[in-house]
């Protein structure tokens, strides 16, 4: 398994900048919730399934297989 940011360095810009505006909570979602803390949980779960590749919510890691 390898986890990597986004190739697309503007998605990654706009996203930090999310990131430091909302105390570190994913700017892609309404509210602040503990499960929200990037790296979110729901990536941390779908990063535990060996078959699953793909985006955060976010867009901003990238789990490879």
């Amino acid at each position: 398994m390898r986890i990597t940011l986004n190739k697309d360095e503007k998605v990654v810009a706009t996203v930090r900048e999310g990131l430091i505006a909302k105390g570190g909570f994913c700017p892609c979602r309404v509210g602040k919730k503990p499960e929200y803390k990037c790296m979110c949980e729901e990536f941390k779960s779908q990063i535990k399934d060996p078959n699953f590749e793909g985006f955060c919510h976010c867009q901003l890691f990238y789990k490879h297989k």
